[in-house]
């Protein structure tokens, strides 16, 4: 852990030298360890910041003191590296605007992560970004030592063999990125300026890759295979010929030498950490729908509007926006004071994140029904364990024989789950219809609750129940498919899970109905249905 403390104070060493490497990305919580470290005093942000504390705007005190428009600057302009806490909250419309500000003015952002091990910082963010080191195992007494002292920039050269090796080797970990290698470029040189160096060295070099390459990694590269058994030289060669191709060649470090540095600093959990990222960068992150509104919440930027039920007035942008009109307001009124019109009104505006909720529909009919039961049963209380931290809730319907029940309201109660889950009743027809009526039903009062439901279900798919409880094959397909129609049109999410033992037109007609994704599973234990029931919501 000492390696990722040092490797922590020479990549500030080396933004110092360079603000142009972008900055670095620190992960760890907020203690004694992260305070220990050297970091230049910088402008600070924090994620909730809006668009007038970033880039300024009228100062309203001043104006309406003078009765002339005065403006005042943002954070941004106030000269100096960037200190951004809590990262991994940042919104996306924040990362926007920080990565347009990093494009076009050279200066660091340090970026501080404090977050979980699904939490990460935006990728557009944390791109712009040359380092990254994770202090999280770091004990107290290895966060010691001063950064390197400050040295005035030289130039410095770089070979093109020295260019041409940072792309292979880029290549060689999966990178893509055309700032990868323009950040390992200026960090080799930033190193060879450290190190009083007039060219890039070898040591400078391995530097530069570890520090730039190894976060970014997509694969773990492949060493180039041994050539201990290399052709000898003639032996008509002369000794002085030998010399001279010595001479006149240029030192480069072997790439093997390279990857092993990179491959050193590369996460031992790298595929699980890119799976992780990929589900981040999906649809949702574990959590329901993103609403907006004017009552609770995350605050955004007001807006103009109109003052409707519940929403309440932001007195300070409504002032800003109604002094620029004072002086021809007056002449057109003739009357002193404050001029306010509607169009002058604005909101405040909040967005919270709701919570969801997966309403289980189990095919508890016929003779595989214990099994299925037992499979939802082991699913449910898999993603309850995750609740907490997901903020989901769950919910069990059941439909067999001639209707549907709901066996489990919506929840967070492991202890109740179990309680309800110890013996459930199966056998008899397969009601789909009934069973969609049922979780469509529980997803409505979700909804109004101000959930965000999903509705999951599990089934052979060899429906034979109508509405009205008779058995009617025919009739029992087209009922599934209207209650499916509805779901659709009220807006609910849905995947539809196959547990027959052969894969069933009738649900694949079904998924397509509720435009929801289909999986075969037959045989499904509950750790897979709950594996697929995740990696479904997160895409």
């Amino acid at each position: 852990m000492a390696e990722a403390w040092d490797n922590a104070l020479l990549a500030l060493s080396l933004l110092a030298i360079d603000p142009g490497l972008g900055g670095i990305c620190i992960r760890a919580r907020s203690g004694p360890v992260r305070d220990a470290l050297p970091l230049p005093q910088a402008v600070r942000l924090h994620p909730a910041m809006g668009d007038d504390a970033l880039h300024g705007g009228l100062d309203l005190t001043a104006t309406l003191a003078t009765g002339a428009l005065v403006q005042r600057g943002g954070v941004l302009d106030r000269p100096g590296p960037l200190l951004l806490a809590m990262a991994e909250r940042c919104p996306v419309d924040l990362a926007a605007k920080l990565c347009l500000h990093l494009d076009a003015v050279r200066r660091p952002l340090i970026a501080l992560d404090e977050g979980t091990e699904d939490e990460a910082p935006p990728a557009a963010l944390t791109e712009r970004l040359a380092f990254h080191v994770d202090l999280t195992e770091v004990p107290l007494r290895e966060a010691v030592g001063p950064p390197c002292d400050a040295v005035t920039p030289h130039p410095v050269t770089v070979s093109a063999d020295q260019i041409a090796q940072i792309a292979s080797l880029a290549a060689a970990c999966g990178i893509d990125s055309a700032r990868a290698t323009g950040f390992t470029l200026r960090a080799a040189r930033a190193h060879a300026v450290l190190m009083g160096h007039a060219a890039v060295a070898d040591a400078d070099l391995a530097a530069a890759c570890a520090l730039t390459l190894s976060h970014r990694a997509t694969r773990v590269p492949e060493m180039p295979p041994d050539e201990a058994e290399a052709d000898p030289p003639p032996p008509e060669q002369q000794n002085g010929e030998a010399e001279a191709e010595t001479d006149d060649a240029t030192p480069d470090m072997p790439d093997e030498m390279l990857l092993e540095a990179i491959r050193a600093l590369i996460p031992d959990d790298l595929l699980a950490r890119l799976a992780a990222q990929k589900a981040r960068a999906g649809r949702g992150d574990g959590t329901g729908a993103l609403r907006k509104g004017t009552s609770r919440g995350r605050p955004l930027p007001s807006r103009a509007g109109r003052l409707n039920d519940g929403a309440r007035i932001d007195v300070v942008a409504t002032l800003r926006a109604a002094a620029p009109w004072q002086t021809i307001r007056r002449h057109e009124t003739g009357r002193d004071g404050l001029h306010i019109r509607a169009t002058d009104i604005h909101v405040r505006r909040f967005a919270e994140q709701a919570e969801r909720l997966l309403i289980f529909a189990v095919d508890a009919s016929g003779s595989a029904a214990l099994a299925r039961l037992a499979e939802a049963k082991g699913a449910v209380e898999l993603l309850l364990a995750q609740a907490y931290a997901r903020r989901d809730h769950v919910a069990l319907v059941a439909f067999r024989g001639t209707g549907a029940e709901v066996l489990l309201p919506p929840t967070r109660s492991l202890v109740q789950t179990k309680r309800r889950l110890a013996a459930l009743p199966g056998g008899g027809g397969t009601p789909l219809a009934a069973g969609l009526d049922a979780a469509m039903t529980l997803a409505g009062q979700a909804a109004r609750r101000g959930m965000t439901p999903t509705v999951c279900i599990l089934t052979d798919g060899r429906a034979n129940i109508a509405r009205d409880g008779r058995a009617d094959r025919v009739q029992a397909g087209t009922d599934a498919q209207t209650a499916a129609r509805l779901i659709r049109a009220a807006g609910h999410a849905a995947l539809v899970i196959d547990t027959g033992n052969r894969p069933s037109d009738a649900l694949r007609q079904l998924a397509t109905t509720l435009a929801a994704p289909y999986f075969a599973m037959p045989r499904a234990d509950a750790a897979r249905l709950s594996a697929t029931v995740g990696a479904a919501l997160a895409d």
